[in-house]
């Protein structure tokens, strides 16, 4: 199933996304920052996360008339958010791709970069005080504070050969995954006042969220940049231990030799070597259950919901995300 297919039920919704943030970013009487802002633009992703704003929302609502208008708001807030924790990730992380594009930092410089992202920050929250909800700007504040703890944990662990599995989906909640749960629980708010429902789907989108940090971070391993459209052995590159890794040093029957490769970060045969290793050890079919078990969990919050077109478009994201990475990328 593509994208497309997911989301067909929002197709309408997921439009006036794209309009608000265009009119958003360009609304400027810079002609600098309207070139950055086109740059972006330009590069469009997969908008998971505005679209599991808008499906949460409808998949949760029962007779409260949604707000059309407070939800392309929250659901572009919310990518701007994600787009901003791009932009400054990618100059952390030294990469120089994104969407098969160069990233802002490499077109326009490392300090334009960092303010870039301010900027995009700013705008976002700009969009949530708008809507004039206290708990939904709470939820969302939480969620880019958690991402941004993770991001510093991140870096402040590398290098750390001793990082454990569970300090690594620590991380990876943070990260990631805390503005996936955002998403989700922020849709139900708008339409849903039943606790339950937004605790179930605020569980769906911390479980997708992991999910999708341990594949990307498994893609990071074994796949390409023609697949990606971005760098990959970047976690490698910059001394971050990512689950696929802390797998082969549990599985490896040579774990001095792992150890060793992995501090030769700046050797591409060492990359190679690590790469081949795990690929043909049980490393690799241990990180693919992992993946699947934060799925089958993300699958199970979704029992709270009535059957509709939106909880099947729910279903459809994670089967997307395991059989896109499956077909195309897992080895």
């Amino acid at each position: 199933m593509q994208l497309e297919d997911i989301y067909q039920p929002i197709k309408t919704d997921l439009a006036a996304v794209d309009r608000l943030l265009a009119g958003q970013l360009k609304d400027t009487r810079y002609k600098s920052i309207l070139e950055l802002n086109n740059y972006l633009l330009e590069g469009k992703g997969k908008r998971l996360r505005p679209a599991l704003v808008i499906i949460c929302a409808k998949a949760s609502l029962k007779s409260k008339k949604l707000n059309l208008k407070t939800l392309a708001s929250i659901a572009s807030a919310i990518e701007l958010i994600h787009i901003a924790s791009l932009v400054h990730d990618d100059i952390i992380d030294q990469a120089t791709l994104r969407h098969h594009k160069p990233a802002i930092h490499v077109k326009f410089g490392q300090d334009v970069a960092i303010a870039f992202g301010d900027y995009l920050y700013a705008v976002a929250f700009e969009l949530i005080s708008s809507c004039n909800n206290p708990d939904l700007l709470s939820c969302i504040s939480q969620a880019a504070k958690a991402l941004c703890e993770g991001e510093l944990v991140q870096v402040c662990e590398r290098d750390n050969l001793s990082l454990l599995k569970e300090r690594y989906i620590l991380i990876a909640k943070k990260k990631t995954a805390s503005l996936f749960a955002a998403s989700c629980q922020s849709g139900a708010m708008l339409s849903c006042k039943n606790p339950k429902v937004q605790i179930a789907l605020k569980g769906y989108g911390l479980n997708l969220g992991i999910a999708f940090q341990i594949i990307d971070d498994y893609l990071d391993l074994v796949s390409n940049e023609a697949n990606l459209g971005k760098n990959t052995g970047l976690d490698f590159k910059m001394g971050e231990l990512t689950l696929p890794v802390l797998n082969l040093l549990s599985y490896s029957r040579d774990k001095g030799r792992v150890l060793e490769m992995l501090k030769n970060q700046d050797e591409k045969e060492a990359f190679l070597d690590l790469r081949e290793r795990f690929i043909n050890s049980f490393a690799n079919t241990k990180t693919k259950n992992d993946a699947l078990y934060y799925v089958r969990r993300a699958r199970n919050a979704l029992a709270e919901l009535s059957e509709s077109a939106y909880k099947k478009s729910l279903f459809g994201l994670l089967d997307y995300i395991v059989n896109y990475f499956t077909v195309k990328n897992f080895t």
